[in-house]
């Protein structure tokens, strides 16, 4: 008996002996020490990381009772606490200095002196209320942070101070999340993700398996929710992240972090090789939906200006590394992110940037397209691209599923970027993150009433209402379907429809980024809406830049300004000038940075036409005053045919401009009917003509039809061909 005992107890030793093991292990850290001279970036952030904590050491750190919403002195406070203790940690474990435990210490017996009497957070709101911060995601967050240091520092406290900070710090709020917030916990969600791991988290560093196992497969441990459902669920086959890259930048983190501590503490789960290596394909998914100045493009809610220089891309990016290995489209991210984690992955991305190691001035971007959906079924979103380095161009195309509760109303929406600059734009979110004055931080009320709005997007708008009128639920329920794509030459192309979003409505968008000779890029975008009734069509181009020129006149409001409309976005549209059209080729030019854009626009009957910019209705001055252009049609079937002329140059030191005025010089819609779409665009010294096949999209399918004295004939969905204007000219004499 008094054997079995003794082994009992030696079992129990050795498990406790692991730790830390949530974010490294104690031989990793003994590396970690021993290379930090050795390499300049890992110096470089050992010695940022000291210096703030440094700083604290000796200090009484407050911990106050909360009352502010985000962005307020609370909230702030221990969101700084959580930072804080976890880089704490890390110093002991690489130093063996007391005085980080120590730090630690003081204030995880605070907290849990705190947390053990708190209450629903007086300035929450919504169904998932937090009690350290206004909402739960938050406490999530302080969860993943303060468990880690709790793990790294453990071996320091007592067993009376363990028990004390794992009963009155941890256990409330896991019995928090798992029980009063169960829904909440159990909803596949970016917070959802966050607070698996917060509870997972806790649970490997508390050695309690009660809360791994309802982190990893729900507080039911039936499988359906939890870590690994999220895993699952989510992403789709492609990595995709169904809520976009603003989201995906910030689930990935608990995704990493998670994951790197499973790897460690359950290695069975093999948690990095799970769905064919989800994780590594989320990863690079994510870098590819950035700008080249690192910026997350602004598919559905996202703040604009967030970059892949944030914590949670530095974190997976080192955590890539280790596990996956190698990868020098990574090193060119790691180096203007310009620090590393403390871990073998920072250090090896800090060794491999010392010894020179090449790598490229950009993250090596590409053409792709991402299937959404759990099983890739849910439509997608495609990246064409042209160009390389500066000289970069990407046209942006959605159809994919809404995106859950962070989607728009925007099905079959375009963006373009040209020269690392945003040319046709997306308003992204309305919200301050943490700003306390807007809002208290959070969603601006003109988030769901204007930001996500259709109107606020680059695709058609029916009768001045949104998509699915707004529906949340009933988007959800739908997606759009790609028809066909080509996306590996100098003509690249998508086309998708979409059924659902207005009933009695058919929407089909073909979109082309074509290289034309002497490296001369154009967008050609062919919108068909067809409909038995009568409808208004409007089809807005959010654009960036100062107008140039326009081929039509306009009545400008510079007296008496009003709204476009009074509901469904359209109430936040200063109408600023307004124009009416007859079978004419609209040409509208705006600079942007040193680059003059053309959207030339096919007007075969009749069209309004208006310049507008947000800010009606808007007092308290929450929206940015963006423009744009917008063309309106009337009628059951349109189709809308525009062209995006990148031409020109303008050199405002040299005060010199050239190419100010687009060469295309005509556009005709030589066919439009059930079977074939057939334009004829005039453009410097060629003729294009792009076919396009309206039933059969076959890959293999052979097309053929006679257009006067021409025989267009080819093989699968659509057809560029050019012809020298010159031969024309000859045939014509």
């Amino acid at each position: 008996m008094l054997l079995s005992i003794w082994l009992l107890l030696l079992v129990a030793r050795a498990h406790a002996q692991q730790h830390p093991v949530t974010f490294f292990t104690k031989a990793e850290a003994a590396r970690i020490a021993s290379a930090v001279q050795r390499y300049p970036l890992l110096q470089q952030s050992y010695d940022q990381i000291k210096k703030e904590v440094d700083g604290w050491i000796g200090k009484d750190i407050p911990v106050p009772v909360p009352k502010d919403e985000a962005g307020g002195y609370t909230h702030t406070a221990h969101r700084f606490n959580y930072n804080l203790m976890f880089n704490s940690g890390v110093l002991y474990n690489i130093t063996n200095d007391a005085r980080y435990a120590a730090l630690v210490k003081q204030l995880l017996l605070k907290y849990a002196k705190l947390n053990s009497t708190l209450p629903k957070h007086p300035k929450a709101t919504g169904s998932s209320p937090g009690r350290l911060f206004w909402q739960a995601l938050n406490d999530a967050n302080w969860l993943v942070y303060t468990a880690m240091a709790y793990d790294l520092t453990r071996s320091a406290f007592t067993a009376a101070e363990r028990k004390t900070i794992e009963d009155g710090a941890f256990r409330p709020q896991v019995e928090y999340f798992t029980r009063d917030l169960q829904k909440w916990f159990d909803k596949i969600h970016n917070h959802g993700v966050w607070a698996c791991a917060g509870v997972g988290m806790v649970g490997i560093a508390t050695d309690n398996k009660e809360y791994v196992d309802m982190a990893l497969y729900g507080t039911a441990k039936d499988g359906k929710y939890g870590f690994l459902a999220q895993m699952e669920k989510l992403y789709s086959p492609d990595g995709y992240y169904t809520e976009g890259p603003y989201y995906a930048r910030y689930a990935i983190y608990p995704y990493y972090i998670f994951a790197n501590a499973l790897h460690r503490a359950k290695p069975e789960l093999k948690i990095f090789e799970r769905r064919n290596r989800i994780l590594q394909k989320a990863l690079l998914a994510t870098l590819q939906q950035t700008n080249l100045d690192g910026k997350f493009f602004p598919v559905n809610d996202a703040i604009k200006d967030k970059d892949f220089t944030t914590n949670e891309l530095v974190t997976a990016i080192d955590i890539a590394w280790d596990v996956y290995g190698a990868d020098a489209g990574l090193l060119a991210v790691a180096k203007k992110q310009n620090r590393v984690l403390l871990n073998s992955g920072g250090a090896m991305i800090a060794k491999a940037i010392a010894s020179g190691q090449k790598f490229p001035d950009h993250y090596p971007y590409a053409s792709v397209e991402y299937r959404d959906g759990v099983n890739g079924d849910e439509g997608g979103i495609s990246f064409l691209r042209n160009g390389k380095g500066k000289d970069l161009t990407t046209l942006i195309f959605k159809y994919s599923s809404h995106g859950l509760s962070h989607g728009h109303f925007d099905k079959l929406n375009i963006n373009l970027f040209d020269k690392g600059r945003e040319i046709l734009t997306d308003y992204g979110s309305a919200r301050f993150v943490n700003v306390e004055q807007k809002y208290g931080g959070r969603y601006l009320p003109e988030n769901d009433a204007y930001a996500s709005q259709t109107i606020a997007h680059n695709t058609v708008v029916v009768d001045e209402t949104s998509q699915f009128n707004g529906h949340e639920k009933l988007s959800g329920r739908h997606h759009s379907e790609k028809l066909f794509s080509s996306i590996s030459d100098s003509v690249q192309v998508v086309s998708a429809v979409e059924n659902n979003a207005y009933k009695g409505v058919q929407m089909k968008r073909t979109v082309y980024l074509v290289q034309l000779n002497r490296g001369k890029k154009i967008m050609v975008d062919v919108f068909s809406v067809r409909s038995a009734d009568e409808h208004q069509y409007d089809l807005p181009f959010q654009y960036s830049g100062q107008l140039i020129a326009t081929s039509f006149k306009y009545e400008a409001a510079t007296a008496n300004m009003r709204p476009m409309g009074t509901k469904n976005g359209y109430q936040y549209l200063w109408k600023e000038a307004e124009a009416r059209t007859l079978d004419s080729l609209v040409r509208f030019t705006f600079l942007n940075g040193n680059t003059y854009y053309t959207i030339l626009s096919v007007v075969e009957d009749s069209a309004q036409l208006f310049f507008t910019r947000t800010g009606a209705n808007d007092p308290n001055f929450n929206l940015r005053r963006d423009p744009s252009f917008i063309i309106r049609k009337k009628g059951k079937d349109r189709l809308f045919v525009n062209v995006l002329d990148i031409h020109g140059a303008y050199d405002p030191v040299s005060e010199s401009s050239s190419g100010s005025a687009s060469e295309i010089k005509t556009i005709k819609t030589l066919r439009q009917d059930d079977r074939y779409t057939v334009i004829a665009m005039e453009t410097g010294d060629q003729l294009v003509y792009i076919c396009q096949s309206n039933q059969d999209t076959g890959k293999h399918t052979q097309h053929s039809f006679r257009q006067g004295s021409d025989v267009f004939t080819w093989t699968g969905p659509f057809l560029i061909r050019t012809r020298p204007l010159t031969t024309i000219n000859q045939q014509t004499k």
